[in-house]
Parts: structure tokens; sequence; C-alpha cells
């Protein structure tokens, strides 16, 4: 099929590429001049595990282009996504601007039919508003299909080659066997196509990321409850994460959710009941256990240091988690914005977010090291935010020879509480027993 991806963000970047792996002719659009050029001088705007050869290995046989031309993406398209941003606005609600703005612009382009996919992010009844927009200018038939996506961010390749499940939101049979053909590469038997209606298919999103939301939220408020009744968290999660109704997955306690995905989501689904007069109280309460739980590490640092003024803080991992150099809504910015507030220092590491990091913090004081262990050099504590494999298993002689106060502070539950000890170490964890 001939396929045009407009956006060439995370969703749309690997979305395109993907498809075009498949065999089918893609054109990715995006009206930032700079991305474009970026990627057909071979470039990847984004940090992807395996994204970088996909891209190349596609463009070099043909399959995969790049341009900022609506007509000639679009031209002679049979399906056209729109994987554009959908910021949050100033009351939650997801922003259409974009969505709208690029739907009017494929309608004016299309040369025939063709099935246009909302693989963007949007609030209930998008799809009714972009084919609002395609009708006004469009003069070919088309459909509107609403197409979720549900990309992990260092698992995107993987999670879109072989999915869980595509759930798609269709009004017509044409353009259900069109999404049909599209998706048959990915799909088994067990793990079929959901076809659905377009408003249940645009908020089984946002529900499907409420729920893992809530899920991070719950074991968070349970940590706090072991820590305080003398529990361990790790034991209590054990226990009921075998409990085949529940499972282990987002069952680990830390310093909270962050990314593009949870936090946004989380308020628009509120925002979308309150338009309907809905108070969703149990969102409500995930969102500010979330906002507490960013606090848990510089509050500990507090109680273990009290006045913070003038010490050094060592912070490792600054991507909202590992395998992507996304900061958005990062814990780390809380933590970091958190330990500057109170007078002290900062050095911090991350594997791959360290250029974000720079722009983000620029002229704020923090020192970002090369490598982890010069992060620890001379600090009172060190303070773990993101999980990346490389931080799990740390040299604690080392550290200790280098740290000027043998404190670790771990906001994921990753270090070993009792070899830490054993080494010297003042640990605390989230929710630990003696932490």
């Amino acid at each position: 099929m001939r396929i045009a991806v407009v956006g060439t963000g995370y969703v749309g970047l690997v979305t395109g590429t993907c498809f075009a792996e498949s065999g089918h002719e893609v054109r990715c659009l995006d009206v930032d001049e700079r991305k474009i050029a970026t990627l057909r001088a071979g470039g990847i705007p984004i940090y992807e595990p395996g994204l970088e050869e996909l891209v190349r290995r596609n463009v070099r046989e043909r399959r995969l282009s790049f341009t900022t031309s609506y007509p000639e993406a679009v031209g002679g398209a049979e399906v056209v996504f729109i994987a554009v941003g959908t910021p949050p606005g100033e009351t939650g609600e997801a922003d259409l601007t974009h969505v709208l703005a690029a739907a009017r612009e494929i309608g004016r382009s299309l040369g025939g039919y063709a099935v246009v996919v909302n693989k963007s992010t949007v609030p209930v009844g998008s799809a009714e508003k972009v084919a609002a927009e395609l009708r006004e200018v469009a003069t070919h038939p088309f459909d509107v299909v609403s197409n979720p996506e549900f990309l992990k961010e260092g698992a995107a390749i993987e999670d879109f080659m072989r999915p869980d499940r595509v759930v798609v939101g269709v009004s017509s049979e044409r353009a259900r066997a069109v999404m049909a053909e599209l998706y048959a590469p990915f799909v088994r038997a067990e793990q079929p196509v959901l076809f659905m209606d377009v408003r249940s298919a645009e908020l089984t999103k946002y529900a499907a990321n409420a729920m893992l939301a809530t899920r991070i939220s719950f074991m968070n408020e349970m940590a706090t409850l072991c820590e305080r009744l003398g529990a361990d968290v790790d034991q209590v999660r054990r226990g009921v994460g075998s409990d085949r109704r529940i499972g282990q997955p987002f069952l680990f306690p830390g310093v909270g959710f962050g990314g593009s995905c949870f936090p946004k989501d989380v308020r628009a689904v509120m925002t979308m009941a309150r338009q309907i007069g809905l108070d969703f109280d149990l969102l409500r309460a995930v969102e500010r256990v979330n906002e507490r739980q960013k606090r848990w590490l510089v509050e500990k640092a507090a109680k273990h240091f009290g006045a913070l003024a003038g010490r050094t803080f060592g912070v490792w991992g600054l991507a909202f988690k590992p395998k992507t150099d996304d900061m958005r809504e990062a814990p780390a910015i809380t933590v970091v914005e958190g330990l500057l507030g109170n007078g002290a220092r900062v050095k911090a590491h991350d594997p791959v977010a360290a250029e974000v990091a720079g722009r983000l913090f620029h002229g704020r004081g923090v020192e970002l090291t090369s490598e982890p262990y010069a992060a620890a050099e001379g600090v009172d504590a060190l303070l773990l935010v993101t999980e990346w494999n490389e931080f799990r298993n740390p040299d604690y002689a080392r550290l200790k020879a280098t740290m000027r106060q043998p404190v670790l502070i771990d906001g994921r539950n990753v270090w070993d509480a009792a070899k830490a000890r054993a080494a010297g170490f003042t640990y605390y964890g989230v929710g630990r027993n003696g932490g």
C-alpha cells in the first residue's frame, strides 16, 4: 500500500518506519523543515533503540522517504495517518489545533479515496471533528478511522511489530477491510485486530494509560503505608502480583510516572469526565499521589540531612524511564528543581538524556557528567531516579571512595539494600523495611 504519515515525532516516525519495513511505500511528512532535513541526511531526531538502523535501511531500499509537501505525501496515498502532537491545554484537555490543521491540508491534497487514520492521542469525538474538516475541502471520498498507539518508549519497534493488540475504530466496512489488510502482517490469531466503533477506540487509549497510572500510584501509596508500618513493599508486591487477576507489571513503587502519555492522559480523562458533569475522584487521587511521590527523594534527603543548602547531591538518571531521552514530566525534573530550590548543588548523569537535560537546566547550575561515577564524586548523597541497567549493580567500594558521605537514596528500589548497608552505606528505599 501507499501510506502517508503526517508528523515525524515519536509515534509518526516509528509508525512510518515499521510499515515501510513490512513492505509498504511510506512517505513521512512534517512541516518542520529542519527535522525533515535531518531525516534526509540520515539523522534521527529522537532516541529509540533500533530505529536508526530501520530508518536507514528502508530509505536505502526506497520504501521510506520524507517531505514537507502535503500533495507529495498525500496525493497518491491509500492510507493517511495523522500523528501530530496533542499537547494538554490549560484545563487539561488535549489541544487538537495541529490535528485539525493536518486534516484540512490532507483534505486539500487527497488524490482519490483514502482512509484517514487518527494515530494521535485524541479525546472522544475527535474523529467527527476531523471528518468535518475534511468534508469542507476534500473533493474525493474518505473514511476517518481511530487507531490509537500503545507504544512503549524504549521498546517501540517490538511493540509495533509484535503488538499485544491493535485497536481500530471504524464506521464503514470499506475502511475496516483496508485496516485489516494493513495490519495483517503484525497480528496472529491470539492477538487480533480489535475492531470497534470510533468513540470506543478513542477512549480505549486513555482508559489503558489511566489504568496503568492507577496501578503505579496505588503501589506508591502502599509503599508509604509499608514504610510507616514497618513492612517491606518488595514482599508485599510479590504477594499481590502473584494473584493471576492482578499480575506483576506496573506494581513497582518508585518516584512516580512521567513521560508524554500517563500524566497528560490522566488529566485528559478527568477533563472529559468534568465536561459531562462527572468527578473522576479516583484519577484525581492518582495524580495527587504521583505529584507527591516525585518529591519523595528530596524529602528523604531533607529528613536525613536537615538543611540541604550548601550540600552537593549526585543524581543518576534523568529521562522519565530507561531506553529513552524523553524528559517530558520526568520525576528527575522535580527532584533536581527541589534540590536547587533548597540551596543544594547537583551533579547528574544519564546515558542518553544529557543533551535534553542540558537544554532544560541551562544556566541553572546543574553539572552534567559524561559517566556515572563522576556524578558521585564529592557528593553528600547519591539519588537514583531512573533505573537504567548500568545503574543496577554499582561498585559500592568505588562509590564510597569517591563520595563525601556514604548515603544512597534509591528511588526505584533496584539496589540491594543488604549489600549497600554491608558496604557501609546508609540506604533508603521506597517503602522498604528499614529505609
